[in-house]
């Protein structure tokens, strides 16, 4: 069973909005990549941070998941088959993989379907199917792959999709026209990717009845919040700490990318919340490697927490001569 998601944020249901964005910042920061390099476990606990937080701080999927519990990603399927109106091929994603679950919310349509034999369906194409896949932001730079775990549907070999032979139900679909089985794919995730884009895989979707061709596969991308950076498009934005003297006299930082570590100038007299864009440092764009967006840095003016007797002094000197120049002028 999959682990509560209010748990792994360390929270209880009744947890406000602010409560989960600050449990979500305190976690990442402690589990993440960065800080603990070559740990399995942090990398294990962070994935679960962020796939807590990806539910929790959004209202819907918060509502959606406080209902149905770790099957809140097939909610609308199983309000349809509470009400009656039957479902289609439905799927669950849990992290890096997916996978299919044919339960109760098809037990209505298959029984059915048992009731007596189908007339002949003709040759049509099997339909689409959709299912969700967490990617986090550095997977989504860098492009990753997922295993999914399909309980795929494959055409009845017996009676060919129908569900039935020479009048009769087929005994080896049981009068459904397919047979359930389990399968493993592997799945290439482009760099680039966003929240929404819709990764095809061509044939992977339900089976055609007779002659038809299969329905498609698609794996729908959720890009994963991250603790350092925000994405807006393909830009990146981040925040830097600089020394009070470099942001006077200008300066150089080091400065930790999506991607690395590069070198960033500071020009003098940088104020406190400039904005500084680095061009071509940003997502990729999907389609396009050879493209990327920017990333903006917000500059963040650190003060000292001290200052020793002789830097006071020059300090004081410094202020004495401003505001003997602001008097001359």
């Amino acid at each position: 069973m999959a682990k509560d998601l209010y748990e792994a944020l360390g929270l209880t249901r009744s947890a406000s909005e602010k409560e989960i964005k600050a449990a979500y910042r305190r976690l990442a920061r402690k589990y993440h990549p960065d800080v603990n390099p070559n740990d399995r476990a942090a990398v294990a606990r962070f994935k679960e941070v962020n796939a807590a937080h990806e539910v929790l701080s959004d209202p819907d999927k918060r509502k959606k998941y406080d209902k149905w519990g770790d099957r809140w990603e097939m909610a609308d399927q199983l309000e349809a088959a509470h009400a009656g109106r039957g479902a289609g091929a439905a799927f669950r994603g849990n992290g890096g993989e997916a996978s299919g679950d044919f339960g109760s919310i098809f037990d209505s349509f298959f029984r059915r379907e048992r009731a007596g034999p189908r007339a002949q369906p003709g040759n049509r194409r099997g339909q689409d199917v959709e299912t969700p896949v967490d990617v986090s932001l550095e997977e989504a730079f860098h492009g990753t792959t997922r295993t999914v775990n399909l309980q795929a549907q494959e055409a009845c070999a017996t009676c060919g999709g129908s569900g039935d032979v020479a009048g009769a139900i087929c005994h080896t679909c049981g009068g459904v026209g397919v047979i359930a089985r389990p399968r493993r794919l592997e799945v290439r995730i482009p760099a680039g990717v966003k929240t929404g884009s819709r990764i095809r895989v061509a044939g992977e979707g339900r089976p055609g009845t007779g002659k038809g061709a299969p329905g498609d596969l698609y794996l729908v991308a959720t890009v994963l919040s991250h603790h350092r950076f925000e994405r807006k498009g393909d830009d990146l934005h981040t925040e830097a700490d600089v020394p009070y003297l470099d942001a006077i006299l200008g300066g150089e930082i080091t400065l930790q990318t999506i991607d690395g570590r590069i070198a960033l100038k500071i020009p003098e007299l940088t104020q406190n919340g400039r904005q500084i864009r680095i061009g071509g440092k940003g997502m990729p764009l999907l389609g396009q490697q050879a493209s990327r967006g920017d990333l903006f840095v917000r500059v963040r003016v650190a003060l000292p927490e001290s200052l020793s007797p002789e830097e006071r002094e020059h300090i004081l000197a410094l202020r004495k001569l401003r505001e003997s120049a602001t008097i001359h002028h």
